[in-house]
C-alpha cells in the first residue's frame, strides 16, 4: 500500500503489515503462468509470538484453501449480498469449528456439504462486536465439512467499502463502489479468516447494474462486455487483504500487452499517458528480482476520495488520481505498487506486527526502480525527503513503535502502525545491507529470498533465519548479528545507517536561505526547472511559522495556494494554518473537500484543530466533505477533531 506518492507513506499523525535457511531452487520454467504451491505452515510459524493478534481465526486448526463468492451489487441500498463458499483444509483432526472474522455483516444462513454431496444447515453464533476486531463468527461443523457456505449481506457503512453517488465521480452520471481491505477491512464485506497468514485462491460471480463495469483483484478481461454479469478467477493464493472489488463507469486503455489502465472515460487517456512507463518498470524489476508471476498488471484510477495513494491488489493496483499531475513526477506510486508484486503479494507478512516485510522491502525495490528509470538524483531526493520525515516522526512517537518487528500487544489497531517505521526505516535497513555487501551480493540474495518464500506468508523470525544463513554466514565479517538485530528490534535509527546526500537539494537549501536571510526569491530560471521533489523540500525546510507578508510573497511568486499538486498542498497548507495566513482558508476548505486521501489531508486537519477558529473551519469543512470521504478517512478526521475538543477523553 502507498499512502505517500514519494518514496514512502509518511503522515505526521499515525496512519495506516509477512522458513528455512536453505537456498531456494531455481524458479519454474514459466512461473508467470504457474502458481507456486503454498507451503504447509509449521508449528513454529504459528507460535505465540508470531500469531496474528488481529484475527479471531484459528488457522492452526482449519484453513480456507479456496473461496467462491456469489455477490450482487446494490447501489441503492449500498450493500453487497450473496454468499461465500469455502473449501477447507482441516489440519487438526480434533477441530470441529470454523471461526471467521466479520464486521457489521448480517449473517442469514450457514450450510455445509455432507459426505453424500447434499448441503445441510449448520449452527453458528456471532459474538458481540469488538471496536477494532469486529465480531467472531463461530460455525459448528461436527462432520468437518469439506465445504461450508455462508449467506450474508454487508452494511451500508462497511469499513472496507465506499459507495459514491454519481455527483462524487468524474463523469457525474454513474455511481461508484470500491473496496479497501487492508489492513483488516476485508471482514467488513466477506466473512473470512482475515489474516495475512492464510492464503487462498478464489473465484467470484458478481451481478451489477448494466451501466457499471465490475473489476476484481483477479483475471479482469480488458475486452469484457459490460453486461451486468461478471466472472472472475484468481488462481494464485492471496491473503484476505488483497481481496478487492470495484464497480462503476470504467473503460480500459492499454499501455503494453500485459499492462493497462482502467478509469472513468474522462480520466483514462490522461492516466495512461502519465503511467506510460509501467512496462519499463516491470521489465526493470524482472531483471533485478525475477519474473512477474501475476500475468497482467493493470491500474485502476479511483475517484479522489480513495484514502491511500495506492493499494497493491494483485493484477489490479488501485491508485489515487492525485498522482496524475502531467509530468510523471509522482509515478513512483506505480513503482511502489508494482514492487509489491514481489515484496508483499508474493512474499507476505504473516501479521501486522511484521509490516516492514511488506512495506520496507517494497519501498527499497521502488527506489531501485526509480533509480534505474529516472536516475540516482531523483532516487536520492526521494530518500532524503523520506528520512527527514522519519526523523520528525521519531521525535513524537512511542519508541516501541519504532522497531521494525513489533512485540505482541504493541499495536492495538493495525491501521495505527507507524508508517515511517515500516516504510522508511525498513527500506533504510535494506540499503544498509546493500551497502555492506554490495549489489553484486545483495541483489541475488533478495531475488533468492523472493523465490524461496514465493506465495508464502512469513514472520520476521523467518526472514532473520534466512538472512543469517544466506548473508551473514556466507559472507562473514560484513554485518554482525548484533547489528542485524539492532535494526530489526531496536528503536530509532542505528548509527550504522548509510547517509544519502542530494546536490540538487543543496541548491534548494541555498535558495531558501537566501530568501529567509535577505528576502531575495530564487531566480525564476532556477525554479522553472524544479521538480515536485525540490518544491517539497523547499517548503519543508521553512521555519515552523512565517509572517503573513512572507507567505503572500511566496504565493505571489509561485501560486502555492490552490495548487493542483497534492504533495505541495499537503505541506503548504499546514504552514499557512500555523502562520495565520487566512487568505488561504477558502482554498484549504476546497482542497479538503475535494481530496479524501489521508496522507494529503490529515496534516492540514491536524494543524487546523489546534486553534478555536481553525477547529471551527475544520468542523465546517468536514461536514461538507464527509459524504465523499471513505470510512477509513472519516474515522481519522473524526478522531482528530474529537481529540482536539476533548483531549482528556482521547487519552
Amino acid at each position: 500500500m502507498r499512502s505517500s506518492i514519494l518514496t514512502v507513506c509518511l503522515v505526521a499523525a499515525l496512519s495506516a503489515a509477512a522458513g528455512c535457511s536453505r537456498e531456494s531452487a531455481a524458479p519454474a520454467t514459466d512461473p508467470s503462468q504457474t502458481a507456486a504451491p503454498e507451503a504447509k505452515v509449521s508449528d513454529t510459524a504459528v507460535a505465540a509470538a508470531d500469531r496474528d493478534e488481529h484475527s479471531y481465526a484459528q488457522p492452526d486448526l482449519v484453513r480456507i484453501d479456496d473461496l467462491a463468492l456469489s455477490l450482487a451489487v446494490d447501489f441503492a441500498a449500498k450493500t453487497l449480498t450473496g454468499s461465500a463458499t469455502y473449501t477447507l483444509d482441516w489440519t487438526d483432526p480434533k477441530a470441529k469449528q470454523l471461526v471467521l472474522d466479520t464486521r457489521d455483516l448480517k449473517i442469514a444462513k450457514v450450510v455445509g456439504e455432507r459426505a453424500d454431496g447434499q448441503w445441510g444447515d449448520l449452527s453458528f453464533s456471532l459474538a458481540p462486536a469488538d471496536k477494532t476486531l469486529g465480531s467472531k463468527l463461530t460455525i459448528e461443523a461436527p462432520e468437518r465439512n469439506k465445504r461450508i457456505r455462508v449467506s450474508y449481506a454487508t452494511s451500508p457503512n462497511a469499513s472496507g467499502l465506499q459507495w459514491l453517488e454519481p455527483s462524487m465521480t468524474e463523469g457525474k452520471k454513474t455511481p461508484f463502489m470500491f473496496s479497501q481491505s487492508q489492513q483488516i477491512h476485508a471482514r467488513s464485506w466477506v466473512p473470512l479468516q482475515d489474516t495475512p497468514s492464510v492464503r487462498f485462491t478464489y473465484t467470484a460471480q458478481v451481478t451489477a447494474p448494466k451501466d457499471a463495469m465490475v473489476l476484481m483483484s483477479a483475471d479482469n478481461d480488458p475486452k469484457a462486455a459490460r453486461d451486468g454479469d461478471y466472472s472472475f478467477k484468481m488462481p494464485q493464493k492471496i491473503p484476505s487483504y488483497l481481496l478487492a472489488i470495484a464497480a462503476g463507469d470504467l473503460v480500459f486503455q492499454p499501455i503494453s500487452a500485459r499492462a493497462g489502465v482502467w478509469a472513468e472515460p474522462a480520466m483514462v487517456k490522461k492516466a495512461a499517458t502519465e503511467f506510460a512507463d509501467t512496462e519499463k518498470m516491470m521489465e526493470t524489476t524482472e531483471k533485478l528480482y525475477g519474473p512477474y508471476r501475476w500475468e497482467r498488471y493493470d491500474i485502476l484510477v479511483l475517484p479522489p476520495s480513495f484514502p491511500y495513494g495506492g493499494m497493491e491488489n494483485p493484477r489490479l493496483t488501485f491508485a489515487t488520481p492525485t498522482v496524475i499531475v502531467g509530468d510523471k513526477s509522482l509515478v513512483s506510486l506505480v513503482a511502489h505498487e508494482l514492487a509489491h508484486s514481489w515484496s508483499g503479494n508474493l512474499v507476505t507478512f504473516s501479521s501486522s506486527k511484521d509490516g516492514w516485510l511488506n512495506e520496507g522491502f517494497t519501498s527499497y525495490v521502488e527506489n531501485r526502480i526509480v533509480e534505474a528509470l529516472y536516475g540516482k538524483e531523483r532516487s536520492d531526493m526521494e530518500n532524503v525527503i523520506g528520512r527527514n520525515e522519519l526523523a520528525a516522526e521519531f521525535k513524537t512517537i512511542d519508541p516501541k513503535l519504532q522497531a521494525l518487528a513489533l512485540k505482541p500487544g504493541t499495536l492495538k489497531d493495525p491501521d495505527e502502525a507507524s508508517s515511517a517505521t515500516v516504510y522508511t526505516k525498513g527500506a533504510w535497513f535494506l540499503q544498509f545491507l546493500e551497502q555492506r555487501y554490495g549489489r553484486e551480493v545483495f541483489d541475488p540474495f533478495l531475488r533468492g529470498y523472493f523465490d524461496h518464500f514465493a506465495f508464502q506468508s512469513i514472520p520476521t523470525t523467518q526472514f532473520v533465519e534466512y538472512a543469517k544463513a544466506n548473508l551473514l554466514a556466507k559472507h562473514p565479517g560484513k554485518v554482525s548479528e548484533a547489528e542485524l538485530e539492532e535494526w530489526i528490534y531496536g528503536p530509532g535509527i542505528p548509527k550504522s545507517a548509510p547517509a544519502t546526500a542530494s546536490p540538487r537539494f543543496d541548491a534548494v537549501d541555498a535558495a531558501r536561505k537566501s530568501w529567509l536571510d535577505a528576502g531575495k526569491l530564487p531566480d525564476a530560471a532556477l525554479t522553472a526547472k524544479w521538480s515536485t521533489q525540490e518544491w517539497v523540500h523547499f517548503i519543508e525546510g521553512m521555519p515552523e511559522k512565517l509572517s503573513v507578508d512572507q507567505l503572500k510573497a511566496l504565493d505571489a511568486a509561485y501560486a502555492f495556494t490552490g495548487t493542483p499538486n497534492g504533495e505541495i498542498a499537503q505541506r503548504w497548507y499546514p504552514l499557512a494554518v500555523r502562520s495565520g495566513y487566512h487568505e488561504a482558508d477558502p482554498a484549504i476548505s476546497a482542497f479538503l473537500q475535494k481530496i479524501g486521501r489521508r496522507k494529503l489531508i490529515m496534516p492540514t486537519y491536524g494543524e487546523l484543530v489546534k486553534t478555536p477558529e481553525g477547529l471551527k473551519l475544520a468542523e465546517e469543512t468536514f461536514a461538507k466533505a464527509r459524504p465523499g470521504y471513505h470510512p477509513i478517512t472519516t474515522g481519522s478526521v473524526e478522531a482528530t477533531i474529537a481529540k482536539a475538543k476533548n483531549p482528556a477523553a482521547a487519552q
